[in-house]
């Protein structure tokens, strides 16, 4: 047992007694908890577009036994994901997919304002369904290539990325990420927030691309593009390349550690946790002969695609930290 066990222990109670009476399996990804996607029975394809809604203000001790029964009540879910934080407790939001665009209006129209509790009223409105982040702070020295690696790694959905020179900071870059979904992109904020990727130093952000700024980008693309003769600007986005390999991974890094005059580097990894949704937590440890420190870290690793397994992710991730450390030497 741990220090969070003892945090709302009645409510959390409650919930496991809820899941077990009614069926139902939550399943927590990297601080969001889910229901359904599709839920038990569902027959067909996922929802269209504009079927979601976001659910704000609520109370921190509150949990799907409550809520998941309630946003049924006006319609049919295909999804419901609850913001969580380390300690057990909700984030005070959550998002909730119905089945149909007037499934998701009559909830909009009920709850809006809902007294959840005495003075506690809810807000219920449309998703905007953010797909799109920012990540400012990038060290100047980051290529296109090993960036695209690093995200491949430990994030999901990706479609394209643009990378460029900071219009705020000097001897910095800036990146433009965009993913297949909201919860993509939710999920690989998160995971590059908590420092997963180690892109780069303590100056480095991570936020949803705010439209005002997504248009004063365009505009330096623009210029930017206008002034290119017979090249291509750095702004423009492209689609994710193939992942690299962990042998293409372990070649350049064998070539930069023999310019460094250091020996063949040796890895360690080992699994620290499991999610029950197939995501695996690994420490990874690197001594390189002639280096003065070992070099570790950890990092979260998905369900194993395309013949890769989660040994290799992980060893992919280590291989990238010290290709970073040794260029910042």
């Amino acid at each position: 047992q741990t220090w969070t066990d003892g945090i709302n222990k009645a409510g959390k109670m409650a919930l496991l007694a809820w899941e077990k009476e009614n069926g139902i399996e939550l399943v927590q990804i990297n601080g969001q908890r889910h229901y359904g996607g599709p839920p038990p029975g569902w027959e067909g394809g996922p929802p269209p577009a504009g079927t979601e809604v976001y659910i704000a203000r609520l109370p921190q001790d509150v949990y799907e036994n409550t809520l998941i029964p309630l946003f049924q009540s006006v319609g049919k879910l295909y999804e419901f994901r609850l913001m969580m934080t380390f300690s057990g407790l909700n984030r005070g939001f959550a998002y909730a997919r119905y089945a149909s665009v007037q499934d998701a209006r009559r909830a909009i129209t009920t709850f809006h304002r809902f007294q959840l509790r005495r003075g506690c009223a809810i807000v219920v409105c449309w998703s905007t369904q953010k797909r799109e982040l920012v990540v400012s702070g990038l060290p100047a020295s980051m290529s296109q290539q090993e960036l695209e690696a690093r995200l491949q790694v430990v994030t999901e959905g990706i479609r394209s990325v643009t990378l460029r020179a900071s219009p705020c900071q000097r001897q910095a870059k800036l990146a433009v990420l965009k993913y297949r979904s909201h919860k993509d992109a939710a999920l690989a904020k998160k995971a590059l927030m908590e420092g997963n990727l180690r892109l780069g130093k303590e100056g480095m952000r991570v936020d949803w691309l705010d439209p005002q700024v997504k248009k004063k980008l365009q505009l330096c693309e623009e210029s930017s593009s206008s002034r290119v003769q017979g090249g291509k600007s750095v702004a423009v986005p492209r689609p994710m390349a193939v992942p690299l390999s962990l042998q293409n991974v372990l070649e350049c890094l064998n070539v930069v550690c023999r310019k460094h005059h250091l020996r063949t580097p040796l890895f360690i990894t080992r699994c620290v946790q499991v999610n029950r949704n197939g995501w695996q937590k690994f420490w990874y440890q690197v001594v390189i002969p002639g280096y003065h420190v070992p070099i570790s870290g950890f990092t979260w690793v998905s369900s194993d695609r395309k013949g890769q397994s989660k040994q290799e992710k992980a060893k992919v991730v280590a291989a990238l930290h010290i290709l970073w450390v040794l260029g910042e030497s």
